[in-house]
């Protein structure tokens, strides 16, 4: 079934590499990397589906390409979840998924690659599972090494920050002293889409959610997660919002969701309350999707306006829906331009602190305000905006409570619930313009 397995770097250096039925040419590795290297985004063929009778299947994770070939006809979705939850499996294993982290830990992965795929046959990519037959101890790379943590180091809970090592520890090492910090987390993540028109009206809206659990308690104990008590799956319902803070309940409906296997819905009916035994490694408890209208985080507005001759300025405004104590990061606004533009230069609003602006000219690609040439009442736009929002829900979807089995009085575990939104396809199309066509 699957010839090869490896992974390179963005440099297209061999980090691992594991040639399972000696049915592919050497160097195929090479062949992979400069396919992708050099291919070409408008080209119609995809980055590359057949090479020599050779098919290659990738996913890039964390900067790295994992890649398996196959010299048959094999399920592309199959193989590409084999590839994300061998990733998954080996952050949960090193705590950490970079070049680094692989390099320093080879003797681990290459254990756990015998034991996941068998003669280019996938056996078993269960955490919990392979616990019974991995025996090496991971080495941890110094977090002072690595690069800035994404928003999941940011949440806060009340006034105590989530600790910076959360992200990056291994379900198999232990604590300075032997002894393994009874924790655990669950992060509430939505990815939003929304298409404005020129006038601010949403035109589509969706929100595909996820309600991940990474679990350290020892012994495995039972934990029952409640969630909103009105919540309502399926358009049974009113598709009307209540538009109130993310922070308070409100009425939720899901279009429709997904469970993990090891959550039982006998009480999910009757309260909202889920029920599990959580295995090893982090996992989706729950997936949802969500296509009722709603508050979107931004609002965002574009006007051109002619400038001089040759000339034209785009306005862009931003203007944040969601309460003071809430605060966005990483967040970018990008607008195509004509091909035939020259030049564009920028001005913020004054006073503006910690905001760039930069041209693209490869992608012709430019943020904020720009001026080109011409006519480009039709080849203008849209804006697109990224962003990603800590401790913020588009959908109000919330967890009432956290309950953890006990073993004894004295059994306290340390629970973690965060929130964020992050932008999937954030659009506003047909800018209005004041250019008046020659």
């Amino acid at each position: 079934m699957i010839s090869q397995f490896f992974v390179l770097s963005q440099r297209g250096d061999h980090i691992v590499f594991r040639d399972y039925r000696g049915e592919v040419p050497k160097g195929s590795a090479e062949i992979f990397f400069r396919k992708v290297k050099f291919w070409n985004d408008d080209e119609a063929e995809e980055a590359p589906p057949n090479v020599d009778g050779v098919n290659y299947i990738h996913v890039k994770v964390a900067g790295l390409f994992f890649v398996v070939t196959t010299m048959v006809n094999v399920s592309p979705s199959l193989l590409l979840e084999l590839l994300q939850r061998i990733a998954r499996v080996t952050k949960d294993y090193l705590g950490v998924l970079n070049e680094d982290s692989l390099r320093k830990n080879f003797i681990l992965v290459y254990e756990l690659l015998d034991e996941v795929i068998d003669f280019g046959y996938p056996q078993t990519t269960s955490t919990e599972v392979l616990k019974s037959y991995i025996f090496n101890e991971p080495i941890m790379v110094d977090a002072g090494r690595l690069p800035p943590l994404g928003p999941a180091a940011m949440f806060m809970q009340g006034t105590k920050r989530m600790p910076g090592t959360a992200v990056t520890k291994s379900v198999v090492a232990t604590e300075p002293g032997g002894k393994k910090r009874e924790e655990i987390f669950v992060d509430i993540i939505e990815k939003i889409s929304v298409t404005f028109s020129s006038s601010g009206y949403i035109l589509t809206s969706e929100i595909d959610g996820t309600i991940q659990m990474k679990s350290y308690l020892s012994g495995n104990p039972e934990i029952r997660l409640a969630l909103n008590e009105d919540l309502s799956i399926g358009r049974t319902r009113s598709s009307s919002h209540d538009y109130r803070s993310s922070s308070g309940s409100g009425t939720v409906i899901l279009d429709d969701c997904n469970f993990h296997e090891s959550v039982h819905l006998d009480s999910f009916d009757i309260d909202r309350t889920l029920t599990l035994i959580p295995p090893d490694g982090e996992f989706a408890v729950m997936n949802y999707r969500i296509t009722q209208e709603f508050k979107p985080p931004f609002r965002v507005t574009a006007l051109i306006e002619e400038a001089g001759p040759s000339r034209a300025e785009v306005l862009l405004k931003i203007r944040a829906e969601f309460s003071a104590n809430v605060t966005a990061n990483t967040i970018t606004v990008q607008m195509p331009v004509p091909s035939y533009t020259m030049r564009a230069s920028f001005e913020l609003e004054a006073g503006a602190v910690g905001q760039t602006t930069d041209y693209k000219e490869g992608s012709r690609r430019l943020e904020w305000n720009l001026k080109k040439a011409r006519n480009i009442t039709k080849e203008a736009g849209p804006v697109n905006m990224n962003f990603t929002i800590p401790m913020y829900n588009a959908s109000k979807l919330q967890v009432r409570y956290l309950q953890i089995a006990k073993k004894s009085k004295t059994y306290n575990p340390y629970r973690w619930v965060r929130y964020v939104t992050q932008a999937n396809s954030y659009i506003i199309k047909d800018i209005q313009n004041s250019i008046k066509e020659c």
